[in-house]
């Protein structure tokens, strides 16, 4: 029987997925309306079929997003209120108890959902990024990296979850703090341990030749005060030909990392405005207020948590007849992104601000010019579109739009 929790969530649920639908289709419309002719302030730089392929690219993975969006709203609704997890409990309880229970419980949900959206990712991979001519994986790569995942997610997640079950028993009524403080110490070690004991189990990472692209980096390093623990180059291009250049790990750990697809294409100076770009995010200390973000908002999640744990009524909202500490962690994590939705134009707007912010920086430290050449590249090789709805980018655009993106480098 449904109480005012469940009607709550109902309308929540119900708001993110009209309002998702809506500003998907606001997108497909005015991607499509501006499909026939390149934006003025790009039209010496990218040529129409160029701009039509990236209009086509969006449209068809908006398109298909909706049926993802289905798909994710139809099993929430069916592991919630239609009784799934209801039914695991069932199944489990009688088999398992404690510590071992929780850990069953919690992967018996993961698995659950990782086959549902299985074939989702393959269409995606096979299809829409095969027919844009993106994709460069095999279905054994494929499959062997989804392997890797699930290895690496039972050796990884089985602990943290014991830990986790284990606090939220044995630490009273304060559990959620310590279960905070053992969040934070688990993901700054992972920031140190991925990029020299992940990172290498799915990619092939070489350190960058010498030659001009390595004086000129390593030249713009010591003009920005960087250091790092090297230059790699990732074989992007055995999955994917889209390019990327990124910043991983934490401390002494940090590496510079570009694609050898992005490598192929740039030129040494437009890699360096590249990267002086992602040194500005360094410079302005964007990752470490990322992570205070995240550190903060998972407080205030835990604690709430803490409050909800003992209340009848969360439960028995969310289609659960039994109450315990489990039940309680999956229905958190399940319920709790449709009620933090409307949070998502915030981080975006927070998102948009650093990127801004790291572009002046670039041009301070190397061109800004030359970042113009480097984006119009980027832009057309990742097929990213030049005409995004601006409602559409407000909401869930972590990087401003080009034109607006360029506007201002041009004015530095």
């Amino acid at each position: 029987m449904l109480n005012p929790f469940s009607l709550a969530f109902l309308a929540a649920l119900a708001v993110m997925f009209v309002l998702r639908l809506w500003l998907g289709q606001r997108q497909i419309s005015h991607v499509i309306a501006h499909r026939t002719a390149v934006p003025d302030s790009f039209a010496e730089r990218i040529e129409l079929p160029a701009h039509q392929k990236a209009a086509d690219y969006t449209v068809t993975r908006t398109r298909f997003g909706r049926i993802g969006l289905a798909v994710e709203v139809a099993l929430l609704l069916a592991l919630t209120l239609g009784g799934g997890l209801q039914a695991l409990h069932n199944f489990w309880s009688p088999r398992l108890d404690g510590l071992s229970y929780g850990v069953a419980l919690t992967f018996s949900v993961l698995a659950i959902s990782a086959a549902i959206d299985l074939p989702l990712a393959y269409y995606r991979q096979f299809v829409i990024e095969e027919k844009f001519a993106f994709n460069r994986m095999t279905p054994r790569l494929f499959f062997g990296d989804l392997l890797k995942q699930a290895a690496l997610g039972v050796a990884i997640g089985a602990p943290v979850l014991l830990a986790v079950l284990w606090m939220m028993e044995a630490m009273g009524s304060l559990w959620w703090l310590y279960v905070w403080l053992f969040w934070c110490a688990f993901n700054l070690l992972i920031l140190s341990l991925y990029p020299t004991w992940i990172a290498p189990l799915f990619n092939k990472f070489v350190a960058l030749d010498d030659g001009e692209l390595k004086a000129r980096i390593e030249a713009l390093l010591s003009r920005c005060g960087f250091s790092s623990s090297g230059l790699f180059v990732m074989d992007g291009s055995k999955r994917s030909s889209h390019g990327n250049a990124y910043f991983t790990g934490f401390g002494k750990s940090k590496r510079i990392v570009f694609f050898d697809t992005l490598l192929g294409r740039l030129r040494p100076l437009e890699v360096e405005a590249v990267l002086a770009h992602e040194l500005g995010h360094f410079k302005h200390r964007h990752v470490l207020k990322r992570i205070a973000v995240l550190f903060a908002l998972s407080l205030g999640f835990l604690a709430l948590l803490g409050q909800l744990i003992d209340a009848r009524w969360f439960f028995t909202g969310l289609g659960v007849e039994t109450q315990n500490t489990a039940l309680g962690l999956l229905l958190f994590f399940l319920a709790g992104p449709v009620f933090s939705f409307l949070l998502t134009p915030l981080l975006s707007l927070l998102s948009r601000r650093d990127e801004f912010e790291a572009d002046r920086y670039a041009a301070d430290k190397a061109s800004a010019s030359d970042l113009v050449a480097a984006l119009v590249k980027l832009y057309e090789d990742n097929a990213a579109t030049l005409t995004p709805d601006p409602l559409h980018s407000l909401f869930f655009d972590s990087h401003p739009p080009a034109a607006l993106r360029i506007a201002r480098l041009q004015q530095v």
